[in-house]
This record gives C-alpha cells, sequence and structure tokens, in this order.
C-alpha cells in the first residue's frame, strides 16, 4: 500500500510539474444542451377507483399499468394458502400440456428417431447462442422446441422405437394431464372466487391514500394552502386501484414570478427523473389568480404515458422553456479577435472583431469562428459561425486550446 501510496504521488507530482511548464493545455470540446428550466414538486393527479377485497388471499392478474375492461377479472381471492397452491400447480400443469401437445404435433409431423438426440443437441445449442447474443426474439419458439423435442425423445426410446407408439405415449400423457387439471378446477371452484372491474381502465396494484383527497374536480379550485394540507388516508382493505380516465394531471405551488412564464392552454415540457425517466408535453390547465404567501397553484394536463406513470405520486420536476444544443467550450478558450474577412456581396476585405476559439490540428493551431449560444460560469455553449466552411467549421470532438501565451493560426503546438 504504502508503494503504491509513493506511485500516486509521484504520478501527481510529475503532472503539476509538467502543468506548470507546459503553457497549453487541450480540452476536448463535445456537444451539449443547455435547458431554460425551474424546478417544482407536486403531485400526480387522475380520475381513480380504488378496488377493496373482502379478504383472503389476493392474487393479482393485469400488469400494472395494464388496461382492463369491464367485467374483467383483476383478481383471484383464496381462502387459504392450499387454494394458492393449487393455482400454481395448476399453471405448471397447463404449460406440460402445451409442451405435450407441442411434442404431439412434431411427433406427428414424421422424423427419424435416430436423429433425435442430435436434434436435441442442435436445439441446446441454437438456445444457447440466442440467449449468449441477447436475441430473444425467437427465445419462446427456441424453447418449446427444445421441450417437445426431450418429450419425444423419452417416449420414443422408453416407450416404443416407432414414432406411432411416440405419439401414442404422449397423447396418454396428455389424458392424464387434462384429468388432473378438471379435478384441480373442479376443487378451486369451491374456495375460489373473483373480484372483476366495475368499468373500463388501466390497472395499478398500489394505493397510497390519495385517491379520494386529490381528484380531478379538486383542480379546478386547489390553493397552494390546499395542496400543503392534504394527508393521505390509506384503505387497509384496497387491493389496487383503476384509473378510469385517460387525463391525468400535474399540480404544484409555484412562485408567483415563475408561475408568471406559464400561459393557459399552452404546453410546456415536463422532465421527469426520479421514479420514471421520460419527458411529457404538457398543457397549462390553470395558473391560480388568488397568490398565498407569494405562491399560486398551478395544474397541468397530459393524456399520454398514462400506463408508464401510474406508480408516480409527489414527484419533483424539471419545467422546460428552450433548449439549445450546441458545442460546449471553456469559457477561458473563447477569444475576439481582429482579422481580415472578406464580405460575400462585394468581394471586399475589412478588419472586423471576430469571436473564435484555437483548435489543434495536426501540430499547429488554427483559428475556427464560433458564435455563442450560451455564456456560463465555467463554459460556453458555441456553434461554428454562419459562414464558415467546411475546413473552418468547428466540431464536436475538436482540441481546443488553452493558452497563457500568444496564439496564431499554423503556430507549432509542442507539448511535454
Amino acid at each position: 500500500m504504502l508503494l503504491l501510496l509513493a506511485a500516486v504521488l509521484v504520478y501527481l507530482g510529475v503532472s503539476a510539474w509538467r502543468s506548470f511548464r507546459d503553457p497549453y493545455t487541450l480540452v476536448l470540446s463535445y456537444a451539449y444542451t443547455v435547458d431554460d428550466s425551474l424546478e417544482a414538486t407536486g403531485f400526480l393527479v387522475r380520475e381513480e377507483r380504488v378496488l377493496a377485497s373482502p379478504g383472503g388471499i389476493v392474487d393479482l392478474l393485469p400488469e400494472e399499468g395494464e388496461k382492463v375492461s369491464r367485467g374483467e377479472t383483476v383478481a383471484l381471492l383464496y381462502q387459504n394458502d392450499s387454494g394458492l397452491a393449487r393455482k400454481e400447480e395448476l399453471q405448471s400443469l397447463t404449460m406440460e400440456k402445451e409442451q405435450l401437445q407441442y411434442a404431439l404435433e412434431r411427433t406427428q409431423s414424421g422424423g427419424d428417431s435416430s436423429q433425435l438426440s442430435q436434434q436435441v443437441i442442435d436445439a441446446i445449442v441454437a438456445l444457447r447462442s440466442s440467449v449468449s447474443t441477447g436475441d430473444l426474439t425467437r427465445l419462446e419458439d427456441e424453447t418449446l422446441l427444445l421441450k417437445s423435442l426431450v418429450y419425444k425423445r423419452d417416449f420414443t426410446f422408453n416407450g416404443g422405437e416407432e414414432d406411432g407408439d411416440a405419439a401414442a405415449a404422449i397423447q396418454s400423457s396428455i389424458d392424464a394431464v387434462d384429468a388432473q387439471i378438471a379435478a384441480l378446477s373442479a376443487q378451486a371452484a369451491q374456495d375460489t372466487s373473483r373480484l372483476t372491474a366495475g368499468q373500463a381502465g388501466v390497472f395499478s396494484g398500489q394505493t397510497d391514500g390519495y385517491e379520494s383527497l386529490l381528484t380531478p374536480a379538486l383542480l379546478e379550485t386547489i390553493t397552494p394552502g390546499q395542496l400543503d394540507r392534504q394527508r393521505p388516508q390509506p384503505d387497509a382493505g384496497a387491493v389496487g386501484k383503476l384509473v378510469t380516465d385517460a387525463t391525468w394531471y400535474f399540480v404544484c405551488a409555484m412562485g408567483e414570478e415563475e408561475a408568471g412564464r406559464l400561459i393557459e392552454g399552452r404546453t410546456v415540457t415536463v422532465r421527469f427523473s426520479r421514479d420514471w425517466s421520460g419527458e411529457v408535453d404538457m398543457k397549462v390547465e390553470r395558473v391560480g389568480e388568488t397568490p398565498e404567501n407569494g405562491r399560486v397553484a398551478v395544474v397541468l394536463s397530459s393524456d399520454r404515458y398514462l400506463s408508464e406513470t401510474t406508480l408516480l405520486r409527489k414527484q419533483t420536476v424539471e419545467l422546460v422553456f428552450d433548449s439549445q444544443t450546441g458545442i460546449r467550450v471553456p469559457t477561458q478558450a473563447v477569444r475576439v479577435e481582429e482579422r481580415t474577412v472578406t464580405d460575400p456581396e462585394t468581394e471586399e476585405e475589412k478588419q472586423e472583431l471576430v469571436t473564435g476559439v484555437y483548435v489543434l490540428v495536426g501540430q499547429q493551431a488554427e483559428f475556427k469562428p464560433v458564435t455563442i449560444l450560451a455564456q456560463l460560469e465555467d463554459f460556453a455553449l458555441v456553434k461554428s459561425a454562419d459562414g464558415s466552411d467546411g475546413k473552418k467549421a468547428l466540431r464536436a470532438g475538436d482540441e481546443v486550446i488553452l493558452s497563457s501565451v500568444e496564439l496564431f493560426d499554423g503556430k507549432v503546438i509542442t507539448q511535454s
């Protein structure tokens, strides 16, 4: 450890010494985006209906954010643990039946039983290849093929050498699985009930108690004070909820000056980055007219990405008013020099002050004119100046020169 520490200190010392000796520093320029935005914390509001369970073990069926229709089963309710175990066994038997039926179809289509072992190996190789390359588009088909070949091989070599014997054995197994499924289904009917959707909507398996407090109707008159006083009241019997309207809202309290940048009826880009990453163009529904302690309520709406945002409630977001994309360079690299330029119309030469940066091209410095898009404390966002030809155009990836000494076009840059 002492030797490693000594090596690091020597390296840092040498680097510092070179930086004092070398008047030139190269910085890589790169594409960058500067946003004109402000931060806001608020709540997502939807038209929501809580789904309550009468009791028992709940098995939710839809995925989070999945659309369900009216009357569709959203949960199975079991009286005890045996009902849930029976359901898992039924799923396993159903899958086994599908595999047996697939194997039967492959068997009846013909094939040389002597080649089954090689076919099994080929199927394993194909499946492994798909997984290793990350190509999962045919994963289900390849898996079913492998399982069917395994079943066929087992029935062929253990139940008879002819395809007819293998097909009969597979059909016998299918009949046995059908009998087990029928028996378990009859038992399940006695201790399993269903929870259905009373209306169509988007399903969510999470409730937080805000469903009855924050509603779209409340947003028409809500104030910053009311928003601050909201206290959720979770429902102990809730097993999920349905979002019954495609339009959802974001409500927050903002300072008067900040809210003044929003105009009702127009749109603003809202950037989520904490629990969900995405940008949504939302309509400004309402900007409160009566401030409370210098704040007003702001309501935004959207009908996009509902299924992706069902789990979100209190969020801190960015309201993006404008974005500029250009090339980021250090502020100290930007220079203003008097240079000779040619008027494109009259072809007359004249002296003008030109803003630009010096870039390392080969081993020489070259001045490239730029237009400043945004000036920040540590860096400038620039683009190649209008009229710059391909050779003189600044591009992302160019090495910009920072220098404490005089620079000019063609100056040889040597670094130690």
